[in-house]
């Protein structure tokens, strides 16, 4: 492999060797590897220090923020809390000054006692208790070796942990699932404890030892869960429970939250009690060495076992799932199973873990049962609703910029911001002004432009402040309140976004003016003098207004030549159009408009109600830039024909952009590649998807050319099998199909 080196961010450090329960069903002592009978009772000191300086030069080296380290066994607290706190102490003065130590233990609970947790407390080591469920649940695995009953002890290890001086350091439950209790018993038995959080796990099985299925079942381990998953959803979810968390994370776009699901690469090691770096513990399962790297903390860096071919493979992603997993829609939620759980032995000489997981039915189930089950609150409104959903979280994300934006400044805008800040606040109370002026496309552009300036370290606090005030003052002049406004003006042109720019003549290049609502427009001040009143709906010498299309068969838009922030599309802006520039433009849109109508009405009307802003272009091409929703920059020149198609392909860009920037349409951590119908190479989920959404668009506009629809259906097929689709995704692929068919 020539992929970086995944750092080890997760330490599984076994204190103890040997366990106070005899499990039946425990992946160290009763499967197939027996290797801990040759290893010490308890870690060494020099082992823990090793461990400690090795992870402290790993997370040097990787700039990694943090790192845990997890106190594992056999049982952990059979060390003692002496011997507890003295590895707790030396991983923290080892790793303190180099990153955050994020200590753990997991316990059977059955010696914890207050001392050990007055040593937790000490060093912020959270407890995680292996439990699983109620008393008849629970023993039929977790007993002593003479076949005594550990209910009782565990409970009360549970009772100690939440004390109140305690309690902070309760990391859940960890239960493993047996199909012979009850599902709903066993949640519930654990829910009454109260945890923090609860992690069921599959019982570790291959292959060549798969797991029980009393019932002959090929998904008995999904229903056993989806039941769990149906009485925890009904609930309301009162806390977390990881296996389902990671795979609604997953079918949202968002990252796998555990080992056991997902494509994210592996990034923990094992440091046994002789001081043995060895790959996942659940490997034991497999065969004797299978977790084994050949390497120790006493010679070897973390890095050399880093790069150790058993560790790089679970580091893969999706190029180290079987082939019959890569084409699989689910991969991402389920990662093609945990490791160990592929392994099949078939003496061919193949790579024994290149197979999907011996519960690949029950993942593939359970993962679809959690989608059928939650889809409607997964999808975002925008992609499931009409378009005014869309157009309301577009304007939402403007309103979170401006208050981001007021967060980051943090004084540094000074007496002007906040007496801006202050009369937006007032214009928002009395009017729809403030509304109308953030719901203007270019609005954005400058909130964008601020919040980087900031973020770089400009000392931009003054200018962003003045700025604020061009918008505030057009928002009071649109909702008709007398709220004076200062505002500055630059080379002698003062600009009020979505209403106009006015020449102010005999004054300084630079200055400020006061803005104030006067007989339907607005009064302007330079130095105390009235300078002139300026009516919206005249024309006037000097004021230049946001001009609307004002032909029949156009939409309610307007031609914004004017915005200084218009200028973010992929072709220049074009300068301020002459009358007769704007009178042609005007006249040749309305044509188009009326020729997009005639041939795909639906999208025309879809076109119209959301393409509110107009910008010429100097280039050839319709272009979607770094604005809101709502803008759209077209080319000034070219036939009525031309300016149809460019209004119906920009429109439909424009759309899926603003739907990107409002829903995870597909995830995006992992880049694949995907045949794509029109080209000959392949390319990735985002520009297969742009493509399709284009091309089933023009399959209506212009259905005599056969390949729009063609190539639009077998994007789709590709689309609809893609393990990046996410289920809002999976709603607009829908709908995409439900309009191909109906061309």
């Amino acid at each position: 492999m020539t992929e970086p080196l995944v750092p080890f961010q997760e330490v599984v450090l076994k204190i103890h060797s040997r366990c106070d329960l005899a499990c039946d069903h425990c992946y160290i002592y009763e499967h197939a590897d027996q290797s801990w009978q040759a290893r010490p009772r308890v870690i060494s000191e020099q082992a823990v220090a090793r461990t400690a300086l090795r992870l402290a030069e790993h997370a040097e080296k990787h700039a990694l923020t943090s790192v845990s380290v997890i106190l594992h066994g056999g049982e952990p607290l059979l060390a003692g809390p002496a011997r507890l706190r003295e590895v707790c102490a030396e991983l923290t003065r080892t790793l303190a000054p180099v990153t955050r130590l994020d200590l753990r233990i997991h316990t059977n609970g059955l010696q914890l006692s207050p001392r050990h947790l007055d040593v937790f407390d000490e060093f912020g080591v959270r407890v995680g208790i292996s439990l699983d469920g109620d008393r008849a649940a629970n023993d039929r695995h977790r007993r002593y070796a003479d076949g005594r009953s550990s209910h009782a002890k565990v409970l009360r290890a549970v009772e100690l942990l939440h004390q109140d001086r305690y309690r902070h350091l309760d990391l859940g439950l960890l239960c493993t699932i047996d199909l012979e209790n009850d599902p709903v018993a066993v949640y519930d038995a654990l829910l009454a404890l109260a945890p923090p959080r609860i992690d069921f796990l599959l019982p570790h099985a291959t292959w060549e030892h798969p797991p029980p299925r009393p019932d002959g079942s090929p998904t008995a381990y999904a229903e056993w869960l989806l039941a769990v998953f149906d009485r925890w959803d009904g609930q309301g979810r009162p806390v977390p429970v990881r296996f389902f968390e990671s795979v609604l994370s997953t079918l949202a776009g968002g990252p796998s939250l555990t080992e056991s699901l997902g494509l994210a690469p592996a990034d923990l090691v094992v440091v046994e009690t002789d001081g043995t770096l060895e790959q996942v513990d659940s490997l034991k399962s497999a065969y004797e060495g299978a977790a084994a790297t050949g390497f120790d903390v006493f010679t070897h860096s973390l890095d050399e076992v880093a790069a150790h071919p058993g560790i790089r493979a679970r580091q893969s992603g999706l190029a180290g799932v079987a082939a019959v997993c890569r084409s699989c829609p689910v991969v991402r939620s389920c990662g093609g199973g945990l490791y160990t759980h592929r392994y099949r032995p078939d003496g061919s000489g193949r790579d024994p873990f290149a197979n999907a997981s011996v519960y690949c039915a029950d993942l593939e189930a359970l993962i679809r049962g959690v989608e059928e089950r939650t889809a409607a609150r997964l999808v975002t409104p925008a992609v499931a609703e009409p378009a005014p959903a869309l157009a309301v979280e577009q304007y939402e994300l403007d309103r979170g910029l401006l208050a981001e934006l007021h967060r980051e400044l943090d004084g540094r805008g000074g007496e002007d911001w906040e007496e801006a800040w202050e009369l937006a606040c007032l214009v928002e109370a009395r009017s729809d002004g403030l509304d109308e002026v953030l719901v203007h496309p270019y609005t954005r552009g400058w909130l964008l432009d601020a919040l980087h300036a900031l973020r770089a370290g400009q000392d931009e606090g003054p200018a962003v402040a003045l700025r604020l005030a061009r918008y505030v003052a057009a928002a009071a002049v649109r909702g008709g309140l007398e709220l004076p406004v200062r505002v500055p003006y630059e080379k002698g042109a003062l600009v009020l976004p979505t209403l106009g720019e006015l020449e102010l003549a005999g004054v300084p290049a630079h200055g400020e003016a006061r803005v104030r609502v006067a007989e339907k427009g607005f009064l302007v001040e330079v130095g105390g003098a009235e300078r002139r009143i300026v009516r919206l709906d005249e024309t006037v010498p000097g004021w230049r207004p946001v001009r609307g299309l004002g032909r029949d068969g156009a939409p309610d838009a307007a031609i914004d030549d004017l915005d200084p922030y218009r200028d973010c599309f992929g072709a220049p802006a074009h300068h301020r159009l002459s009358l007769e520039e704007a009178a042609r433009w005007s006249g040749r849109l309305a044509r188009a408009w009326s020729l997009l109508r005639e041939r795909a009405p639906e999208q025309a009307d879809e076109a119209a109600a959301a393409l509110h802003t107009l910008t010429p272009l100097a280039g050839t091409e319709p272009s979607v830039g770094r604005h809101g929703y709502g803008a759209l920059g077209l080319p000034l020149r070219g036939t009525v024909p031309d300016l149809a198609r460019a209004l119906l392909v920009g429109f439909r860009r424009a759309r899926l952009r603003a739907l990107h920037e409002v829903a995870d349409l597909h995830a995006q951590d992992g880049v694949w590649s995907h045949p794509a119908p029109w080209q000959d190479t392949p390319v990735p989920y985002s520009r297969l998807l742009a493509g399709a959404y284009e091309r089933v668009g023009l399959a209506g506009y212009e259905p005599g050319d056969a390949r729009h629809a063609e190539h639009a259906a077998r994007a789709l097929d590709i689309l609809e099998r893609a393990a990046e689709t996410t289920v809002s995704g999976r709603v607009l692929l829908t709908a995409m199909r439900e309009e191909l068919s109906r061309d």
